[in-house]
């Protein structure tokens, strides 16, 4: 499993917003000179957290874009998922997810799913990750930043 840029982008984009304060918002081409990410990679990357309701875009001159919600709301897995997709290490366990959700298997099930020797190992991956991921809130992310920034340990996003 690897984290793609993405990812890596869309957390930095959403870190940069949450450091902004309480109903403060930001243009993309802020957002992106303040990251160094692409203007237009940035835009493809609000697209889907738009949708997902975790940025909201206000238009007119004022305009910019904010958390969608309140920051302790927002998870890093929440982030992540809306842009990466699943985190499942092994397709079987994707599949599996998809069918629980929809109540029926049918031809994707796994032929192997009952016998398999690594099916606990990688279930127990898979959660582990999304109990991680979900376990960390934008709110935290930003407290970390702000008292590493604070106590002279850095402040680049």
């Amino acid at each position: 499993m690897r984290i793609s840029t993405r990812g890596q982008y869309s957390l930095e984009a959403l870190l940069y917003l949450a450091l902004l304060g309480e109903g403060e918002s930001a243009s993309t081409r802020t957002i992106a000179g303040a990251t160094g990410i692409s203007e237009g990679y940035l835009e493809q990357l609000l697209i889907p957290l738009k949708k997902a309701g975790i940025v909201r875009g206000i238009r007119g001159a004022r305009g910019g874009n904010l958390p969608g919600k309140p920051l302790a709301d927002i998870t890093v897995g929440e982030i992540l998922r809306t842009v990466e997709g699943s985190f499942a290490p092994v397709p079987c366990l994707e599949a599996a997810a998809s069918c629980e959700a929809a109540a029926s298997c049918g031809a994707n099930r796994c032929p192997a799913q009952d016998s398999c020797i690594a099916r606990t190992a990688w279930t127990d991956l898979y959660q582990e990750i999304n109990d991680t991921i979900e376990s960390i809130t934008l709110a935290d992310l930003a407290a970390g930043y702000t008292a590493k920034a604070l106590t002279g340990g850095g402040s680049s996003l």
